[in-house]
């Protein structure tokens, strides 16, 4: 009489990872290095903008970029200590600053930028 073997189950087959390449650095070395270029400011920034009385009040009459009247905005920030101490992003206004921010008590320093714009020319 034969004996039967016993059918072993099929073992599974394991996807191998394709593993990737390295990159050569002698194929790197040989691509001509690009020559930095100087950034060209874009010339809508450095229009200058006349601020209007309230916005006057804070960085002055003078016609000047919006670069230049966002840096004198954080100035007067920061020398008045006006950022909020808790949550850095809000800033709280002063007397001079509640009538640029519309009457707000607090803004954030995204919102600001877009109540300092409706007061330029």
């Amino acid at each position: 009489m034969a004996t039967k073997k016993a059918k072993k189950p099929a073992k599974k087959k394991v996807a191998k990872k394709s593993a990737k390449k390295p990159v050569k650095k002698a194929a790197k070395a040989k691509m001509p290095a690009k020559k930095k270029v100087a950034r060209k400011p874009n010339p809508a920034f450095m229009k200058p903008m006349q601020p209007d009385d309230m916005l006057g009040a804070v960085v002055g009459m003078k016609a000047m970029p919006r670069t230049e009247i966002t840096k004198k905005i954080w100035d007067y920030i920061k020398k008045n200590k006006l950022q909020d101490s808790v949550n850095r992003r809000m800033i709280n206004a002063d007397d001079n600053l509640k009538a640029v921010f519309g009457g707000k008590k607090q803004v954030s320093m995204f919102e600001m930028t877009k109540l300092i714009a409706k007061h330029m020319k």
